[in-house]
């Protein structure tokens, strides 16, 4: 790789310091500011062959700054950071042209392969122009809560395929929030002025689905006494849904199929082709290539649409994001008119352990039950366990004394050993394993750093090799306590 002039721009003095380390030991020449003046000052004066910008700097943001730089030199490529790890931050640095979004705290490894993919990648047609967007204005109404590093995997793809017609396959479990991901794609795709239009292939009559997809004209059957216009046809220049595509009888899928090979459909009873001018999104808790191999499910079928598969994690592998999401139902709660109510401590550490087999769904259901049918403004442990009686959780581990801390975190990681082999040996996937053990591990190594440090941050940073940003965010995330007036 040729050696590259790397602009970067980060209020973070350690930030800057530890991105012109790594790209240096690569070859590259890095210029570094705290601001966006400088920066922008550098690419008027033709200097650099990309960009490496924070989102939030003292004199503008950096996502305002893309444009001004696309539009001064358009074919220079820019990266993104960003510790306001959203969907919306993901989609307005891509719709501003904006070659990769990073969310922090970031891998080094991943920063230099973004680098050298943004100064090898060919020079595309659409490079250097600004794509419209509706999401301006938007702050935290967002249809996708969670800043876990799944959740911003799922933004980061997500915000690649907004400007894109492509077919979407969404997996996932039951209530991880599918229809939410596909209206996503819609809201803030180039096809947000359309339509979108959902269809349950659960809840749909065999004999019927066809012509709920494709219509039907009148005469076409007993009972057809007027024409009916089908999803394909209400979806027109939008987005179509189409939810539990796993469970579409074979006959169905034969004329989706010649759908989505031809571009156009005809209407039960019908002979006059109309054009599908739809972008289709499609979502299962099956796995179709099982379907496929048991011949429920049409093989070239599963190819058309599983062109880009996205998969949802369940609530159980994030529940970092958890009291994030929480906070998000009580406020919408409130909103409705309920009383606004809060869980403490104990309460939010027991939601954390439990396993959620509802998933996300469970969770806002729990919500509105606890903000209705409770007076009190705090949600204590009792309450929730009284909720939760019925289902089965993993309740959170009682907090250990300093001298037993390193014997319970042992045992953790037995107990989630133990889970790992009886999966195995049971034929099942095991995954997850070292996200289980790092969460239960993370919180209480951090606690013993603080308090060797005596609540000193960037003590307790450097004593477990992190930077102090990152370590901040953890605390944050983690919702660790910090001894009041020790920085």
């Amino acid at each position: 790789m040729t050696p590259a002039t790397i602009l970067v721009a980060d209020d973070d003095r350690a930030i800057r310091t530890v991105l012109s380390q790594a790209l240096g030991r690569q070859g590259h020449h890095v210029k570094a500011t705290g601001n966006a003046a400088q920066l922008w000052h550098w690419v008027q004066q033709g200097e650099g062959d990309l960009v490496i910008t924070d989102v939030v700097m003292p004199d503008e943001n950096g996502l305002e700054l893309i444009p001004r730089i696309k539009k001064a030199r358009p074919h220079l490529r820019i990266v993104v950071m960003s510790a306001q790890n959203t969907l919306l931050t993901a989609v307005k640095a891509t719709e501003r042209g904006a070659f990769e979004y990073l969310p922090k705290p970031f891998d080094l490894r991943e920063v230099v392969n973004i680098v050298e993919r943004a100064l090898s990648a060919p020079q595309s047609k659409g490079d250097g122009a600004e794509r419209p967007t509706d999401a301006e204005g938007e702050e935290e109404q967002l249809p996708l809560i969670g800043r876990s590093p799944a959740m911003q995997e799922i933004y980061r793809v997500l915000a690649r395929l907004m400007g894109t017609d492509l077919t979407v396959t969404v997996y996932g479990e039951s209530g991880t929030g599918k229809e939410l991901v596909a209206k996503a794609l819609h809201d803030y795709g180039k096809r947000r002025n359309g339509p979108f239009v959902a269809l349950n292939m659960a809840a749909i009559p065999r004999e019927l689905i066809e012509s709920e997809l494709f219509g039907h004209e009148k005469g076409a059957f007993t009972g057809a006494n007027q024409r009916y216009a089908g999803r394909f046809e209400q979806a027109a220049g939008g987005t179509l849904f189409l939810d539990e595509i796993g469970d579409m009888p074979l006959e169905a899928q034969t004329r989706l199929l010649r759908v989505l090979q031809e571009g156009e459909y005809t209407t039960v009873g019908g002979r006059t082709p109309l054009k599908a001018d739809v972008r289709i999104v499609a979502a299962t808790h099956r796995d179709l290539r099982n379907l496929v191999r048991q011949g429920l499910f049409r093989e070239d079928l599963f190819y058309r649409l599983n062109v880009v598969p996205l998969r949802l994690p369940p609530l159980r592998e994030r529940s970092e994001d958890i009291p994030e999401l929480a906070r998000h139902f009580f406020a919408r709660c409130e909103a409705e008119g309920l009383v606004r109510k809060s869980l403490d401590a104990d309460a939010m550490a027991y939601l954390k352990a439990y396993r959620w087999p509802g998933n996300v769904r469970e969770l806002e259901n729990l919500i509105r039950r606890l903000s209705a049918l409770y007076t009190q403004e705090i949600i204590d442990l009792p309450i929730l366990q009284a909720e939760l009686a019925d289902a089965p959780a993993e309740p959170a581990p009682a907090p250990a004394e300093d001298g037993h801390r390193a014997e319970s975190l042992g045992a953790a990681v037995e107990r989630h050993l133990r889970d790992y082999f009886d999966a195995h040996e049971g034929g099942l996937p095991a995954a997850g394993l070292y996200d289980r053990v790092v969460r239960e591990v993370e919180r209480p190594l951090i606690e013993l750093s603080l308090s060797a440090t005596k609540g000193n941050q960037l003590r307790a940073a450097k004593l477990l090799g992190l930077n102090r940003n990152t370590l901040r965010k953890k605390i944050r995330d983690l919702e660790i306590e910090v001894v009041r007036g020790l920085k």
